[in-house]
Order: C-alpha cells, then structure tokens, then sequence
C-alpha cells in the first residue's frame, strides 16, 4: 500500500483505473503460468490479513507473527512494516501454497484478492482513498483472458469489499505515522510495542483490554464494548482508536478518557 498525493496519482507503475473502466483478467489452473505469482514475494499483510490467517489456521495473533512474518522498522519508517515470511527453499514459494493452489484461499490477504490489481491511497479532505492500478507480471497470462472486470465487479468476484474497508480504516491511522510521534521514547519504547500489539496482536491486545484496568479509565462505545470479548473485528476497531488516542491524542467516538 503506497502512500501518494494526488498530483502524482500518475507516477505509479501500472494503469489507473477509473471506476468503469475494464480490465481482462482470469487465472485458472489451466493457464501456463497457474501459482508463478506465488513466488519469492515482499507481500505486506494488514492487521485484518492476520486476524483472518490466524483463524484460518486455528492459532494466536502472537504465534501467527513469530511463525509466518517478518516484523521489518525501515529507515524512515515510524510504524513497523509485517510481511509474509517465504517458505525456505529454492524458489521461495508462499508458505501457502500447495500443488493444488492455495491452502488458505478463503482468506488469502488483500494484496492476493486485489490481484492483478495494485492500490495507493491517498488522502482527499482528510480521509483516506483507495486508487487501483491494473499491474500484472510480464509472466502472467491471466491477462490475455477474454474475461473483463471493472474494479467494483473484481471486488465482488473476490469477495473483497470488507478488506478494502477495513485496509481504509487502518490507512487512516498509518497515515498519522508519517511523522515520528515517539520522541525519545523511539520506535522501540513500550508505547510502540503496545501500538503494535494493538492491531497486529489482537488476542495479546484482548488480554490486555479485558484483564487491566483498561476499561475503567476508558470509556468505550457501548456497541463495541459488547462486542470486544469474542470480535476480532471489533477489537481491532478499537485497537485502531486505542492508538488515535494514545500516541496523537485523538479523541474518537469510539473510545475517550472517562473523566
């Protein structure tokens, strides 16, 4: 997910796609090319990616991050980058992928589903906006298919409204991130261990949240309160707030300072 301002919206690598325009793509275990995609990648995966691979493969937040990422802080960075550690052998395959395809297809991350599509975002008055850009590899294939997409049928097809949704809602807050806000603390103090653990630890974070004396100093919003117990969803969203607060001090509907 790159960061962009508009002026430069056609700088980025691919084509940009207006909301109509179409785009031919399909991929099928009949085509030449089946699972080269799934190779030797830098593939980013956001909080909600983690919280479904978790509960795909019926283990921790904690344990997924130990097991499958690498936790990178790039120079320039102020937020730690989480990406899907390769499988050790010669070409570096996902640690996914099988000779059938995907073992964790249902809940594959974004940046899979988005497939051939890349996004950016950028902010207009304030909030955050997904751009897409049709980018598929020279090898692929798929885009010599006479099936045609546009970006709202793509994301229907791969059922990935609510990942776009939720890759929004942390975009607004990784945006915050652009400046160092840890001071001399830095970003490897407890505040931003716990900022980690906030949205990328939702099972440590839930602990946290349930077993502290988090919510008698702080007033959460009555929906999302109910809710935090057994909704990973939910506890991210108030994860998401926790960090608003806590590093930027920004007050949200959903959580505040009870006075």
């Amino acid at each position: 997910m790159r960061y962009i301002d508009e002026k430069d919206a056609g700088q980025i690598p691919g084509r940009l796609l207006s909301e109509n325009e179409q785009f031919a793509f399909a991929c099928h275990p009949g085509i030449s090319c089946f699972n080269q995609c799934c190779r030797n990648l830098n593939l980013y995966l956001y909080p909600y990616d983690v919280i479904r691979l978790k509960n795909c493969l019926g283990i921790s937040s904690g344990t997924f991050i130990d097991t499958y990422t690498h936790v990178v802080l790039r120079e320039g960075s102020f937020f730690p980058h989480v990406l899907l550690a390769m499988a050790e052998n010669g070409e570096k395959t996902c640690p996914f992928l099988t000779d059938e395809g995907c073992r964790v297809y249902p809940d594959r991350p974004q940046t899979c589903r988005a497939f051939p599509v890349e996004q950016a975002v950028y902010f207009e008055a304030g909030k955050p906006r997904l751009l897409h850009y049709f980018r598929p590899p020279e090898f692929c294939r798929g885009q010599a298919e006479a099936c045609y997409w546009t970006v709202k049928s793509w994301e229907a097809d791969q059922n990935a409204g609510f990942y776009n949704q939720m890759t929004v809602e942390w975009a607004e807050v990784l945006g915050l991130f652009s400046q160092d806000p840890w001071g001399e603390e830095g970003p490897y103090g407890q505040k931003a261990k716990m900022a980690f653990m906030a949205v990328y630890n939702v099972d440590d974070f839930r602990q946290f949240v349930l077993e502290s004396s988090f919510l008698s100093r702080f007033k959460v919003k009555p929906d999302l309160r109910l809710k935090i117990k057994n909704d990973d969803v939910a506890l991210l969203r108030l994860g998401l707030a926790w960090i608003k607060l806590m590093v930027f001090g920004i007050r949200t509907t959903q959580l505040s300072p009870k006075k």
